[in-house]
């Protein structure tokens, strides 16, 4: 055994935040949809879950269920989600409705949306954003407390507080994204679900975000459930991986033991689907539609014309 495998992380025991149990989800019509097919899933306090799997497996749809986010024609159709909260109380996501749901969201459990361009309101800056948080669900705090907490929670994320009075269009893709992790930890929430947050960045910027989630997890102490299609990715910063398959869960284990010995087979097709940065170099060149191992170019005049 080599010496990086021989190094094996201890496992985690999971101290439960948010229980989700044979939840279902339909989009309904002429055709019915089972978008998600009874998912249990628990997600330990402090902890990173990965949920991966192809465009359209529900990974999202099975998000904006939890939170209670989803539209018409989509319909939970049974199972629960449970959040427990770190005072010892237990509260049943389905059973809230309206002002509670309302007051519970984004106060213990909030979400970073895939787009943040989409996310953010075009027209108000990101001041007014961040305050209509406070002004929602913290009523007692005065305007000049307001402000104060936005430029405080802009400065967390690695954003100046200049960029208060900014609008949505004049920040750039890392920064949108920022903005967008920014509000949805503003209330100190205990968990934060990421739909893709990475997806739209070059890959420098996607290092710099997550870099930022890392560090605010272990500060602040939230649990994540982080949402993509990109594995390798999963692999170096979640604690456990959930693998997603046509709206069921079919493989799910310590992010260690999903890479070095994967059960489900469409699991073993995900991890061989990226290249390898190792191995041997290969003898041919590839210049436009010609492999010259191949096609070898003419080295004689023969046949010419004239």
């Amino acid at each position: 055994m080599s010496e990086a495998t021989s190094i094996r992380p201890a496992r985690r025991e999971v101290d439960p935040v948010l229980t989700i149990e044979d939840f279902s989800v339909d989009y309904l019509g002429a055709h019915t949809t089972h978008a998600v097919k009874n998912v249990s899933l628990t997600l330990g306090r402090g902890e990173v879950l990965g949920l991966a799997g192809e465009s359209g497996c529900g990974k999202s749809t099975l998000a904006y269920g939890v939170t209670r986010l989803l539209k018409p024609p989509a319909l939970i159709t049974s199972g629960s989600a449970t959040f427990h909260s770190r005072e010892g109380f237990t509260v049943d996501l389905a059973t809230l409705g309206g002002a509670d749901l309302r007051a519970f969201r984004w106060d213990k459990v909030s979400m970073v949306f895939q787009g943040a361009m989409n996310s953010l309101n075009p027209v108000i800056s990101v001041q007014a954003q961040l305050e209509d948080i406070f002004t929602a669900h913290r009523p007692e705090m005065k305007r000049a407390e307001r402000i104060r907490a936005a430029g405080d929670l802009l400065e967390r994320v690695g954003v100046d507080r200049d960029r208060l009075k900014s609008f949505a269009h004049e920040l750039s893709g890392g920064m949108r994204q920022r903005v967008m992790i920014a509000m949805a930890m503003a209330l100190d929430p205990q968990v934060m679900i990421m739909d893709e947050p990475t997806t739209a960045l070059d890959v420098v910027v996607q290092r710099e975000i997550l870099d930022e989630i890392t560090r605010l997890r272990s500060e602040l102490g939230f649990a994540v459930i982080f949402i993509t299609h990109d594995l390798p990715l999963l692999l170096e910063i979640s604690d456990r991986i959930a693998v997603m398959k046509a709206g069921e869960i079919v493989e799910l284990d310590d992010a260690y033991d999903l890479y070095t010995n994967p059960k489900h087979p469409y699991t073993k097709q995900l991890l061989a689907s990226f290249p390898s940065l190792t191995g041997e170099r290969g003898d041919f060149i590839r210049t436009g539609v010609r492999d010259e191992r191949l096609e070898p170019a003419a080295t004689t005049n023969e046949g010419a014309i004239g």
